[in-house]
């Protein structure tokens, strides 16, 4: 990858094969970030018994899907905190484009607030996508975080049933040991995402659908059923 904020989405941005970031039973990287509402805080500074942090963009459709399951989950546990790490636009267009600038991203995730009424706590990466780089890089990761800012779950590809079984897991003081199958985002929310986006985000997002459809929904849920991811 040679840039970190792309213009146009291809697959090869992605590791699809190599899992990255903090694993189950390791710290999680933690930094001082800027808040949609224009707070400093540090990522893993929370008030709940657990973080429960997805990574995502308003350019994902697979984020967009998840968003009432999460809702769900927020409400279902209402003594955790759920968070949002908006990082780079994963299927930018001409309305909603790559970030050039800090307040580019930062207005690109005031709008997860404002037009999606999303109400968890939004953490506003750097231009750089520091923190998502230390996350591994997915656009659309959840993590489960205890108090000590170690990881007890984490997945590649938000599952919200997955993460749902997870909590129920760590609450009860047992072993988190989930298969978390990647589930495609629904094809109404990839069309209104795109439209949103504007022109290019549905181009490159169908132009690279084989692939993402081999890499995840097929080759990544086998090896999952088959427990050898």
């Amino acid at each position: 990858m040679t840039t970190y904020n792309y213009d146009t989405f291809k697959t090869e941005d992605y590791d699809f094969t190599n899992e990255a970031g903090p694993m189950i039973g390791q710290r999680a990287p933690d930094f001082l970030l800027t808040t949609i509402d224009n707070k400093k805080k540090t990522l893993l500074d929370f008030d709940g018994d657990y973080l429960v942090l997805e990574l995502g963009s308003v350019t994902c459709p697979l984020f967009h899907t998840r968003r009432e399951g999460m809702r769900l989950n927020a409400r279902e546990y209402p003594n955790l905190t759920f968070s949002v790490l908006y990082v780079r636009e994963a299927h930018p267009g001409a309305i909603i484009p790559a970030h050039k600038s800090f307040d580019d991203k930062k207005n690109a995730a005031t709008r997860l607030r404002t037009e999606d009424k999303d109400d968890r706590e939004i953490f506003i990466d750097d231009l750089d996508g520091t923190a998502h780089q230390a996350y591994g890089s997915m656009p659309n990761a959840v993590f489960i975080i205890d108090k000590q800012g170690i990881v007890k779950f984490k997945a590649e590809w938000n599952n919200p049933a997955a993460t749902r079984k997870a909590i129920q897991l760590i609450l009860e003081g047992k072993d988190v040991n989930i298969k978390t199958y990647f589930k495609p985002a629904k094809p109404n929310i990839v069309l209104a995402t795109a439209k949103r986006a504007g022109k290019g985000s549905a181009y490159d997002f169908f132009t690279g659908l084989p692939i993402l459809i081999w890499n995840n929904l097929i080759k990544r849920n086998t090896e999952v059923f088959l427990d050898k991811k």
